[in-house]
């Protein structure tokens, strides 16, 4: 919907902002999975706000409290994910406007390999909504996201994806 559409709200029904973020994290320097989430998520009927590489956490707040997005996607290739994924999620949690806001982390997470469903688990239980693995499809994503279009509440869960 035009922003003129928004502004003019005389008997105009409005929907609220479609606003996905997609960012990498402090120590990630790859772009390419960022390009392919835009256009993942883009497919999806979201306006994508892409914050790129090696973000630093403060910009990452700064954009989620102005922004206020549908949701949060974070990628990670360098297998740093997991560290860098409980620091961040723990700041982003820590403002009240941000505690509801829906955020999933996804790619390669570990250095190891796959992450031990303990790993997952803290992740979970930290703050992130969902956990995709980098081994599977996109599917699990796509499955999150339409829930988000259909309004539906979000409960943390382990899926497999992106």
């Amino acid at each position: 919907m035009s922003e003129e559409m928004n502004a003019y709200r005389g008997g105009v029904v409005t929907e609220p902002p479609r606003t996905v973020i997609v960012s990498s994290m402090a120590s990630d320097s790859h772009t390419w999975n960022l390009v392919y989430l835009e256009l993942l998520v883009g497919e999806l009927g979201f306006d994508v706000v892409n914050l790129g590489a090696c973000v630093p956490d403060e910009l990452l707040e700064s954009e989620c409290l102005s922004r206020l997005p549908t949701l949060l996607v974070l990628s990670s290739v360098n297998g740093h994910g997991y560290q860098d994924g409980l620091r961040v999620i723990q700041r982003l949690r820590s403002f009240p406007e941000l505690r509801a806001l829906p955020v999933v982390i996804g790619g390669k997470l570990g250095v190891g390999g796959p992450l031990t469903e303990e790993e997952t688990a803290r992740l979970l239980l930290a703050g992130f909504d969902a956990v995709f693995d980098d081994q599977q499809n996109n599917a699990s994503f796509r499955r999150f996201a339409a829930t988000l279009t259909a309004g539906a509440a979000q409960l943390p869960v382990r899926v497999e994806g992106v």
